[in-house]
């Protein structure tokens, strides 16, 4: 396995490691046993050559002076980021020493995991570290912050995370990107919509921003935050109003629809209009868009769902294509996540039956500030991997005070002396992508992919898979669990029955072409995993779980007197706290700006350039305000998360509620209200 690792120069293939959809394929140049250039993999059948800039410059993010090579112990305060060097052995002796006082004084519940998807790798996220938690009773982390509140939402119409291919999206005639800024987050639709566009299709984009996506439409369609789903409902009514549904479709693959027809008769253009801010012959003139052109594809995206009605948001969207018949047609349909393809074992991964106490308590990954500074009985221990809460998580301010308990033993494990890493007992270096050995299953097509080390680790660094190996050990722990190898890991992963998707694909066949694609076919005709196994357009199972059994829009929980909605957005060269560290990719881009609406400014007194305070109870920052129309008034939208830097206040999560959305206790960034003054 370690050949790539090995061999000083040469052009070896890889794959993006990013929580990102488009997962590409890589090549990765070697000189001097560095790596030199990173170029995308043009034989890649979806990624074809193309990557970002992101990934273009990863170079500058793995060589960077600022990476940590070896461990290190805390000699200052918490937070002031004072360090000395320290062996592993002494690291390691010193976490089980405390870990098992810690278990024999309070049990293994006072000790919590946090970690998320900082490095994709399905080895890296979620198995030697599963494992070991599990045997250690720890408390468990319900992995809530991205797309859990849209996931469980489509699931209630469409029985899990299956959608059209995005390879047959170049056949659509009308494309609409609603809610995602594809060109920063998933530039590869954006290449299929191209080829689609020069065979006539037309791209509709529906967000509360004019972004690069925004601005790159053949039509853009501004809406007021967390309305969407009024929208959808709005076209259902034109299309059952004016004839324009495929009733075969329904009547052969949906349930409730004629419960659905009667339901949205509520939905009048008029009334949609005063609840989205989108004009009335606009909400007309889209549904018929919708109804009259063929294939039409949907690609929903990420930031809807995070919303206080997030996760019936996606559940209503989910529900169109099935209302013009999409799903039989090539290329249409629609996309919130094609992950249900690529289900590998994650029983045999993650192994939850080392977990003795069944009831052992689950710690909801939003509130983190309210478990580390609330929580009875407390949490004593917190172990951070693949994630810079400090940053990302809601209610930034409540989880840095949490952070800065004396009483809490802290370890994180990262590239970099990140904003958590700062409030650490204990730092741990770790290895990038491209010195572990691991596989990668997209969430958007339909790839599975092996990476194999292309340079030995960096220093001392240690994968998240030796780091929790030498805790087992140190622990005590001689299950076979964890004296697996990766490749063994891998093949366990890949040993899965129950999903005919992926039939014939082991760890030989990635060996040998390195990544291969799931044995996908058409969604219809066929039997869905839902209840009824069809569309449930009406859902019986919504309905016993507390939720209205039809798409329904709800407005946005009240969160103060504020007058602005306040979106903190991707931006193009970060994702998530990933790069911010970097400075070639905080040069590339720029400075972090608070889009507003010139009208909305006007009354503030704000100019374009000027420095503005955003504030609410939670928290404040400060940013430069980039007045203009590319959000509608009463909205204003930040991009990025902006590395800690002295003399800055850019901690725009410091913002963001730790309030739970309607379903899958997913998050709720873009439901919060501040106000806004020149600084």
């Amino acid at each position: 396995m370690e050949h790539y690792a090995n061999q000083p120069n040469g052009v070896f293939p890889s794959v993006c490691s990013l929580d990102c959809p488009d997962q590409c394929g890589l090549l990765v140049h070697k000189k001097d046993g560095k790596i030199v250039k990173i170029e995308g993999d043009p034989d890649h059948p979806v990624t074809q050559g193309a990557i970002c800039n992101k990934v273009r410059n990863m170079t500058a993010r793995i060589y960077d002076p600022k990476r940590l090579s070896y461990p290190l112990k805390r000699i200052g305060a918490k937070g002031e980021g004072k360090f000395e060097r320290i062996s592993w052995e002494e690291a390691i002796e010193t976490i089980a020493a405390r870990w098992k006082e810690l278990i024999r004084t309070e049990g293994p519940e006072s000790i919590l995991p946090y970690s998320f998807y900082g490095n994709m790798g399905r080895l890296s996220a979620e198995s030697m570290d599963r494992r070991f938690f599990h045997r250690l009773g720890a408390s468990r982390l319900d992995q809530t912050i991205c797309t859990s509140a849209g996931t469980k939402g489509y699931e209630y119409t469409m029985g899990g995370s299956f959608g059209t291919d995005p390879e047959d999206t170049v056949h659509a005639k009308l494309i609409i990107m609603w809610g995602i800024n594809a060109v920063s987050t998933n530039m590869h639709q954006v290449a299929l919509a191209e080829k689609a566009r020069k065979n006539g299709a037309q791209v509709v984009v529906i967000d509360v921003h004019k972004n690069q996506t925004g601005r790159w439409a053949d039509w853009f369609i501004p809406i007021m935050p967390g309305t969407d789903s009024a929208l959808a409902l709005g076209m259902m009514h034109v299309l059952f109003a004016e004839n324009m549904v495929d009733e075969h479709f329904l009547q052969q693959y949906t349930v409730g629809h004629e419960e659905l027809r009667e339901h949205v008769k509520q939905y009048d253009p008029a009334s949609v209009s005063a609840i989205t801010g989108v004009p009335v012959e606009d909400v007309v003139r889209l549904a018929r868009m919708y109804g009259q052109i063929s294939p039409s594809f949907i690609r929903i995206g990420n930031g809807l769902q995070h919303h206080d009605n997030g996760g019936m948001c996606i559940r209503t969207i989910a529900c169109l294509p099935a209302l013009t018949g999409q799903w039989l047609k090539k290329g249409g349909g629609a996309i919130k996540g094609n992950g249900g393809y690529l289900l590998f074992n994650k029983q045999a991964l993650q192994r939850p039956d080392l977990l003795a106490n069944k009831q052992t308590r689950v710690i909801n990954m939003n509130q983190l500030g309210r478990a580390l500074l609330e929580l009875d009985p407390p949490v004593r221990s917190l172990f951070v991997y693949n994630s810079n809460p400090a940053v990302v998580a809601p209610e930034a301010n409540k989880v840095r005070r949490g952070l800065a308990r004396d009483d809490l033993f802290t370890v994180v494990h990262d590239m970099f002396l990140t904003e958590t890493a700062v409030y650490a007992d204990l730092v741990l270096p770790a290895t990038s992508s491209f010195e572990n050995t691991d596989f990668y299953t997209s969430y958007w097509h339909h790839f599975i992919h092996l990476q194999r080390p292309v340079i030995p680790p960096y220093g001392e660094s240690k994968s998240n898979m030796e780091v929790f190996r030498l805790l087992a050990k140190a622990m005590g722990f001689d299950d076979q669990a964890f004296q697996d190898t990766d490749e063994e890991l891998i093949r366990q992963a890949l040993h899965n029955h129950r999903n005919p998707y992926l039939e014939g694909i082991d760890y030989e066949t990635l060996v040998e072409k390195q990544y291969v694609k799931a044995n996908v076919k058409p969604l219809f005709p066929g039997r869905l995993p839902t209840p009824s196994g069809k569309i449930e357009l009406y859902s019986e199972k919504m309905e016993r779980e507390g939720y209205p059994p039809l798409p329904t829009y709800a407005p946005l929980a009240d969160d103060g007197d504020y007058p602005y909605l306040f979106i903190p957005a991707p931006n193009h060269n970060f994702l998530n706290s990933t790069f911010s560290h970097n400075d070639k990719h905080v040069q590339l881009e720029k400075m972090p700006r608070l889009h507003m609406n010139a009208a909305d400014a006007a009354r503030a007194g704000i100019e374009n350039g000027d420095n503005v305070r955003i504030w609410n109870e939670r928290g404040e920052c400060e940013l430069v305000a980039s007045v203009g129309e590319n959000v509608l008034p009463g909205v204003v939208v930040s991009q990025g998360l902006w590395a800690d830097m002295p003399g800055t206040k850019r901690l725009v999560n410091a913002l963001t509620p730790d309030r739970l959305a309607d379903m899958g206790g997913g998050a709720t960034f873009f439901s919060g209200r501040v106000n806004v003054a020149k600084a």
